[in-house]
Protein backbone atom coordinates (compact mmCIF):
# COMPACT_ATOMS: atom_id res chain seq x y z
CA UNK A 1 0.00 0.00 0.00
CA UNK A 2 1.09 3.48 -1.22
CA UNK A 3 1.49 6.20 1.27
CA UNK A 4 1.08 9.38 -0.07
CA UNK A 5 3.60 12.27 1.47
CA UNK A 6 3.01 15.36 -1.14
CA UNK A 7 3.33 18.85 0.67
CA UNK A 8 2.99 21.63 -1.49
CA UNK A 9 3.34 25.19 0.59
CA UNK A 10 1.57 25.38 3.75
CA UNK A 11 -0.89 22.14 2.85
CA UNK A 12 0.46 18.71 2.63
CA UNK A 13 -1.82 15.43 2.62
CA UNK A 14 -2.12 12.59 5.01
CA UNK A 15 -3.98 9.24 5.82
CA UNK A 16 -7.23 10.04 7.51
CA UNK A 17 -9.02 6.40 7.41
CA UNK A 18 -7.99 6.25 11.53
CA UNK A 19 -9.76 9.67 12.14
CA UNK A 20 -13.44 9.57 11.39
CA UNK A 21 -14.78 11.62 13.39
CA UNK A 22 -12.64 14.61 12.43
CA UNK A 23 -13.29 14.13 8.68
CA UNK A 24 -17.21 14.20 9.21
CA UNK A 25 -17.15 16.95 11.47
CA UNK A 26 -15.16 18.42 8.35
CA UNK A 27 -17.61 17.02 6.00
CA UNK A 28 -20.68 18.22 7.72
CA UNK A 29 -19.31 22.17 8.34
CA UNK A 30 -19.01 21.92 4.36
CA UNK A 31 -22.36 23.13 2.55
CA UNK A 32 -20.60 21.62 -0.66
CA UNK A 33 -20.51 18.09 1.75
CA UNK A 34 -22.34 15.24 0.68
CA UNK A 35 -23.25 11.69 2.41
CA UNK A 36 -21.01 10.16 -0.15
CA UNK A 37 -18.17 11.80 1.28
CA UNK A 38 -18.62 9.98 4.77
CA UNK A 39 -16.47 8.02 7.10
CA UNK A 40 -19.21 5.41 7.60
CA UNK A 41 -18.51 4.27 3.56
CA UNK A 42 -14.83 3.00 4.73
CA UNK A 43 -16.75 0.43 6.58
CA UNK A 44 -19.35 -0.15 4.19
CA UNK A 45 -16.40 -0.43 1.11
CA UNK A 46 -13.98 -2.35 2.40
CA UNK A 47 -16.14 -4.85 4.82
CA UNK A 48 -18.65 -5.88 2.09
CA UNK A 49 -17.18 -5.06 -1.52
CA UNK A 50 -13.79 -6.11 -0.13
CA UNK A 51 -12.04 -2.51 -1.90
CA UNK A 52 -9.32 -0.76 -0.47
CA UNK A 53 -10.79 2.53 0.96
CA UNK A 54 -8.55 5.56 1.37
CA UNK A 55 -9.38 8.50 3.02
CA UNK A 56 -6.68 11.41 1.80
CA UNK A 57 -6.99 14.76 3.95
CA UNK A 58 -5.37 18.23 2.93
CA UNK A 59 -3.70 19.54 6.25
CA UNK A 60 -2.17 22.79 7.37
CA UNK A 61 0.40 23.17 9.21
CA UNK A 62 -1.31 23.33 12.43
CA UNK A 63 -2.63 20.10 10.68
CA UNK A 64 -6.03 21.20 10.41
CA UNK A 65 -8.34 19.73 7.49
CA UNK A 66 -8.37 21.79 4.86
CA UNK A 67 -9.77 19.50 2.37
CA UNK A 68 -10.99 15.55 2.01
CA UNK A 69 -11.24 13.16 -1.03
CA UNK A 70 -12.50 9.75 -0.14
CA UNK A 71 -11.13 7.07 -3.02
CA UNK A 72 -11.86 3.23 -3.69
CA UNK A 73 -9.15 1.12 -5.11
CA UNK A 74 -11.03 -1.02 -7.47
CA UNK A 75 -9.18 -4.07 -9.50
CA UNK A 76 -10.85 -6.04 -12.01
CA UNK A 77 -9.46 -8.46 -15.06
CA UNK A 78 -10.86 -6.55 -18.10
CA UNK A 79 -11.63 -3.61 -16.96
CA UNK A 80 -7.97 -2.75 -15.25
CA UNK A 81 -7.12 -1.13 -11.97
CA UNK A 82 -8.96 2.27 -11.06
CA UNK A 83 -9.06 4.93 -8.28
CA UNK A 84 -13.15 6.11 -7.88
CA UNK A 85 -14.21 8.64 -6.05
CA UNK A 86 -16.82 7.66 -5.15
CA UNK A 87 -17.92 3.57 -6.15
CA UNK A 88 -21.51 3.37 -5.94
CA UNK A 89 -22.64 6.90 -5.57
CA UNK A 90 -23.01 10.01 -7.48
CA UNK A 91 -20.63 11.98 -5.29
CA UNK A 92 -17.65 11.99 -3.51
CA UNK A 93 -14.58 13.99 -5.60
CA UNK A 94 -12.35 16.24 -3.36
CA UNK A 95 -14.08 18.79 -1.20
CA UNK A 96 -12.57 21.65 0.14
CA UNK A 97 -10.64 24.90 -0.36
CA UNK A 98 -9.31 25.70 -3.75
CA UNK A 99 -5.70 24.92 -3.33
CA UNK A 100 -6.68 21.81 -1.19
CA UNK A 101 -8.64 20.35 -4.32
CA UNK A 102 -5.76 21.06 -6.38
CA UNK A 103 -3.25 19.30 -4.23
CA UNK A 104 -5.86 16.47 -3.26
CA UNK A 105 -6.22 15.72 -7.41
CA UNK A 106 -2.20 15.37 -7.53
CA UNK A 107 -2.18 13.08 -4.90
CA UNK A 108 -4.79 11.22 -6.09
CA UNK A 109 -3.02 10.63 -9.94
CA UNK A 110 0.47 10.63 -7.67
CA UNK A 111 -0.91 7.34 -5.98
CA UNK A 112 -2.67 6.23 -9.16
CA UNK A 113 0.95 6.23 -11.02
CA UNK A 114 2.76 4.79 -7.78
CA UNK A 115 0.24 1.92 -7.60
CA UNK A 116 0.12 1.11 -11.30
CA UNK A 117 -3.39 2.54 -11.56
CA UNK A 118 -5.20 2.88 -14.58
CA UNK A 119 -7.04 6.04 -13.94
CA UNK A 120 -8.65 8.00 -11.43
CA UNK A 121 -12.38 8.89 -11.36
CA UNK A 122 -13.92 11.93 -9.67
CA UNK A 123 -17.39 11.96 -9.38
CA UNK A 124 -17.47 15.65 -8.18
CA UNK A 125 -21.08 17.43 -7.65
CA UNK A 126 -19.23 20.99 -7.77
CA UNK A 127 -17.04 22.02 -10.61
CA UNK A 128 -12.79 21.54 -9.66
CA UNK A 129 -9.94 23.44 -11.15
CA UNK A 130 -8.02 21.06 -12.70
CA UNK A 131 -7.20 19.94 -15.82
CA UNK A 132 -8.39 16.40 -16.15
CA UNK A 133 -11.04 15.48 -19.12
CA UNK A 134 -14.61 15.04 -18.67
CA UNK A 135 -16.28 11.51 -19.52
CA UNK A 136 -18.25 11.14 -22.78
CA UNK A 137 -21.48 10.46 -21.16
CA UNK A 138 -23.01 13.73 -19.53
CA UNK A 139 -24.35 13.09 -16.38
CA UNK A 140 -27.24 15.48 -14.56
CA UNK A 141 -29.31 15.49 -11.49
CA UNK A 142 -32.63 16.65 -11.14
CA UNK A 143 -33.70 18.23 -8.45
CA UNK A 144 -36.88 19.17 -7.29
CA UNK A 145 -37.63 21.84 -4.30
CA UNK A 146 -40.17 20.74 -1.73
CA UNK A 147 -43.22 22.82 -0.27
CA UNK A 148 -44.56 23.34 2.98
CA UNK A 149 -47.28 20.44 1.93
CA UNK A 150 -47.77 17.56 -0.07
CA UNK A 151 -51.34 19.66 -1.02
CA UNK A 152 -49.47 22.64 -2.46
CA UNK A 153 -46.57 20.60 -4.54
CA UNK A 154 -49.34 18.45 -5.89
CA UNK A 155 -51.01 21.72 -7.17
CA UNK A 156 -48.09 22.36 -9.03
CA UNK A 157 -48.32 19.36 -10.58
CA UNK A 158 -49.91 18.91 -14.60
CA UNK A 159 -53.13 17.53 -14.93
CA UNK A 160 -51.26 14.44 -16.82
CA UNK A 161 -49.21 14.29 -13.66
CA UNK A 162 -51.79 14.07 -11.19
CA UNK A 163 -53.51 11.57 -13.09
CA UNK A 164 -50.93 8.96 -13.54
CA UNK A 165 -50.10 9.46 -9.74
CA UNK A 166 -53.94 8.39 -9.29
CA UNK A 167 -53.68 5.40 -11.87
CA UNK A 168 -51.78 2.81 -9.66
CA UNK A 169 -53.88 3.98 -6.03
CA UNK A 170 -57.09 2.92 -8.31
CA UNK A 171 -55.46 0.03 -8.89
CA UNK A 172 -55.05 -0.40 -5.44
CA UNK A 173 -51.26 0.14 -4.74
CA UNK A 174 -50.00 1.21 -1.57
CA UNK A 175 -47.18 3.11 0.11
CA UNK A 176 -45.62 2.19 2.78
CA UNK A 177 -42.05 3.26 4.46
CA UNK A 178 -39.57 2.52 7.31
CA UNK A 179 -36.77 0.28 7.75
CA UNK A 180 -39.13 -3.01 7.76
CA UNK A 181 -39.19 -2.39 3.45
CA UNK A 182 -35.26 -3.36 2.72
CA UNK A 183 -36.52 -6.75 1.66
CA UNK A 184 -39.51 -5.66 0.03
CA UNK A 185 -37.07 -2.82 -2.09
CA UNK A 186 -34.35 -5.65 -2.76
CA UNK A 187 -36.38 -8.26 -3.81
CA UNK A 188 -37.89 -5.28 -6.73
CA UNK A 189 -34.75 -4.39 -6.76
CA UNK A 190 -32.89 -7.22 -7.60
CA UNK A 191 -35.58 -8.66 -10.09
CA UNK A 192 -35.21 -5.35 -11.95
CA UNK A 193 -31.27 -5.45 -12.30
CA UNK A 194 -31.38 -8.94 -13.31
CA UNK A 195 -34.45 -7.70 -15.90
CA UNK A 196 -32.12 -4.96 -17.04
CA UNK A 197 -29.13 -7.51 -17.80
CA UNK A 198 -27.11 -6.06 -15.08
CA UNK A 199 -25.34 -7.70 -11.85
CA UNK A 200 -26.93 -6.43 -8.46
CA UNK A 201 -25.07 -5.56 -4.99
CA UNK A 202 -25.98 -7.82 -2.20
CA UNK A 203 -28.40 -7.43 0.00
CA UNK A 204 -25.84 -7.29 3.12
CA UNK A 205 -24.38 -4.40 0.90
CA UNK A 206 -28.15 -2.26 2.07
CA UNK A 207 -28.17 -4.02 5.32
CA UNK A 208 -25.02 -2.22 6.31
CA UNK A 209 -25.57 1.07 4.61
CA UNK A 210 -28.70 1.13 6.82
CA UNK A 211 -27.35 0.01 9.90
CA UNK A 212 -23.97 2.83 9.39
CA UNK A 213 -26.13 6.09 8.60
CA UNK A 214 -29.09 7.47 10.58
CA UNK A 215 -30.94 8.77 8.03
CA UNK A 216 -31.51 6.20 5.29
CA UNK A 217 -35.31 6.10 4.10
CA UNK A 218 -36.37 2.92 2.55
CA UNK A 219 -40.02 2.93 0.80
CA UNK A 220 -41.92 -0.16 -1.18
CA UNK A 221 -44.95 0.05 -2.70
CA UNK A 222 -47.68 -3.35 -2.85
CA UNK A 223 -50.08 -4.77 -5.15
CA UNK A 224 -52.10 -7.13 -3.11
CA UNK A 225 -49.50 -7.40 -1.02
CA UNK A 226 -46.72 -7.88 -3.43
CA UNK A 227 -43.68 -5.43 -3.63
CA UNK A 228 -43.87 -4.04 -7.14
CA UNK A 229 -41.64 -0.96 -6.64
CA UNK A 230 -39.35 -0.11 -4.24
CA UNK A 231 -36.93 2.80 -3.13
CA UNK A 232 -33.61 3.53 -1.08
CA UNK A 233 -32.21 6.95 -0.13
CA UNK A 234 -30.25 9.20 2.07
CA UNK A 235 -30.97 12.85 3.66
CA UNK A 236 -28.20 14.82 3.73
CA UNK A 237 -28.21 18.12 4.90
CA UNK A 238 -32.09 19.14 3.98
CA UNK A 239 -31.77 17.08 0.87
CA UNK A 240 -33.43 13.58 0.13
CA UNK A 241 -31.42 11.57 -2.59
CA UNK A 242 -33.66 8.78 -4.05
CA UNK A 243 -30.19 6.55 -4.90
CA UNK A 244 -31.47 3.36 -5.54
CA UNK A 245 -35.10 2.80 -7.07
CA UNK A 246 -36.87 -0.22 -9.59
CA UNK A 247 -40.29 -1.40 -10.70
CA UNK A 248 -41.19 -5.15 -11.92
CA UNK A 249 -41.09 -4.71 -15.30
CA UNK A 250 -44.48 -6.50 -15.97
CA UNK A 251 -46.56 -4.28 -13.84
CA UNK A 252 -45.52 -1.24 -15.15
CA UNK A 253 -48.46 -0.21 -17.17
CA UNK A 254 -50.24 0.26 -14.25
CA UNK A 255 -47.60 2.99 -12.95
CA UNK A 256 -45.92 1.68 -9.80
CA UNK A 257 -43.27 4.05 -9.96
CA UNK A 258 -45.25 7.03 -10.19
CA UNK A 259 -46.55 6.09 -6.51
CA UNK A 260 -43.31 5.38 -5.25
CA UNK A 261 -41.83 8.87 -6.00
CA UNK A 262 -45.36 10.66 -4.68
CA UNK A 263 -45.41 8.36 -1.58
CA UNK A 264 -41.51 9.56 -1.01
CA UNK A 265 -41.79 13.07 -1.87
CA UNK A 266 -44.97 12.99 1.13
CA UNK A 267 -42.58 11.70 3.31
CA UNK A 268 -39.65 13.76 2.90
CA UNK A 269 -42.18 17.09 3.21
CA UNK A 270 -43.61 15.39 6.44
CA UNK A 271 -39.49 15.14 7.52
CA UNK A 272 -39.25 18.71 6.81
CA UNK A 273 -36.64 17.81 4.21
CA UNK A 274 -36.23 21.21 1.40
CA UNK A 275 -34.96 18.87 -1.51
CA UNK A 276 -35.74 16.11 -3.98
CA UNK A 277 -32.80 14.90 -5.33
CA UNK A 278 -33.70 12.41 -8.41
CA UNK A 279 -30.26 11.09 -8.89
CA UNK A 280 -28.37 11.12 -11.66
CA UNK A 281 -29.43 10.10 -15.27
CA UNK A 282 -27.53 10.38 -18.50
CA UNK A 283 -28.66 13.67 -20.38
CA UNK A 284 -32.05 12.70 -22.47
CA UNK A 285 -32.05 9.46 -21.74
CA UNK A 286 -35.76 7.70 -20.61
CA UNK A 287 -35.04 8.03 -16.96
CA UNK A 288 -34.08 11.82 -17.31
CA UNK A 289 -37.36 12.25 -19.20
CA UNK A 290 -39.36 11.00 -16.50
CA UNK A 291 -37.13 12.97 -13.80
CA UNK A 292 -37.80 16.15 -15.33
CA UNK A 293 -41.89 15.57 -15.84
CA UNK A 294 -42.24 16.08 -11.76
CA UNK A 295 -40.99 19.91 -12.24
CA UNK A 296 -37.09 20.01 -11.40
CA UNK A 297 -34.39 21.60 -12.52
CA UNK A 298 -31.11 20.38 -13.98
CA UNK A 299 -27.92 19.98 -12.38
CA UNK A 300 -25.20 18.88 -14.49
CA UNK A 301 -22.29 16.92 -12.82
CA UNK A 302 -18.64 17.77 -13.78
CA UNK A 303 -17.24 14.22 -13.53
CA UNK A 304 -13.54 14.41 -14.30
CA UNK A 305 -10.59 11.46 -14.68
CA UNK A 306 -7.01 11.35 -15.71
CA UNK A 307 -6.22 7.86 -17.68
CA UNK A 308 -2.36 6.63 -17.54
CA UNK A 309 -3.32 6.10 -21.32
CA UNK A 310 -4.95 8.53 -22.98
CA UNK A 311 -6.19 6.37 -25.76
CA UNK A 312 -7.15 3.82 -23.28
CA UNK A 313 -11.62 3.80 -23.42
CA UNK A 314 -13.47 5.60 -21.57
CA UNK A 315 -15.14 3.42 -19.10
CA UNK A 316 -17.56 5.95 -18.24
CA UNK A 317 -19.24 6.03 -21.40
CA UNK A 318 -20.79 2.52 -20.27
CA UNK A 319 -19.99 -0.98 -21.11
CA UNK A 320 -18.70 -2.49 -24.72
CA UNK A 321 -20.31 -3.66 -27.01
CA UNK A 322 -18.65 -7.48 -25.63
CA UNK A 323 -20.35 -6.11 -22.14
CA UNK A 324 -23.83 -5.39 -23.95
CA UNK A 325 -23.90 -9.12 -25.23
CA UNK A 326 -23.18 -11.01 -21.64
CA UNK A 327 -25.94 -8.21 -20.33
CA UNK A 328 -28.37 -9.68 -22.67
CA UNK A 329 -27.38 -13.40 -21.92
CA UNK A 330 -27.76 -12.16 -18.00
CA UNK A 331 -31.22 -11.00 -19.05
CA UNK A 332 -31.91 -14.82 -19.16
CA UNK A 333 -30.42 -16.24 -16.16
CA UNK A 334 -33.09 -17.62 -13.64
CA UNK A 335 -33.51 -15.26 -10.95
CA UNK A 336 -31.59 -16.73 -8.00
CA UNK A 337 -29.22 -17.19 -10.44
CA UNK A 338 -28.96 -14.22 -10.98
CA UNK A 339 -28.94 -13.40 -7.18
CA UNK A 340 -26.91 -15.43 -6.08
CA UNK A 341 -23.66 -14.76 -8.87
CA UNK A 342 -24.82 -10.54 -9.00
CA UNK A 343 -22.97 -9.42 -6.09
CA UNK A 344 -19.64 -11.00 -7.06
CA UNK A 345 -19.65 -9.23 -10.09
CA UNK A 346 -21.21 -5.56 -9.29
CA UNK A 347 -19.01 -4.88 -6.63
CA UNK A 348 -16.04 -5.09 -9.78
CA UNK A 349 -17.82 -2.62 -11.92
CA UNK A 350 -16.28 0.84 -12.11
CA UNK A 351 -19.25 2.69 -14.02
CA UNK A 352 -21.57 1.96 -11.21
Amino acid sequence: MTIVTRVAGPLHIVRAEAEPERWDAFVRARSDGSFAHAAGWNAVISEVLRHEYIALAACDESGVFQGVLPLVRVRTPLLGHSLISMLCLNYGGPLGSDDAQRLLVDAAIAEARASGADSVRLRSRTAIECELSAPADEKVLVLLDLPASPDELWSHFSSKLRSQIRRPQKEGMEFRTGADQLDAFYDVFAHNMRDLGTPVYSHRFFERVLATFDDVVIGAVYLNGIPVGGGFGLIWNGEFEMTWASTIRKYNALSPNMLLYWGFMQEMIARGVGVFNFGRSSRDAGTHRFKMQWGGREHELPWTEWTARPSAANVHAGPSRMAQLVSRSWQRLPLPVANLLGPHIARRLPWW
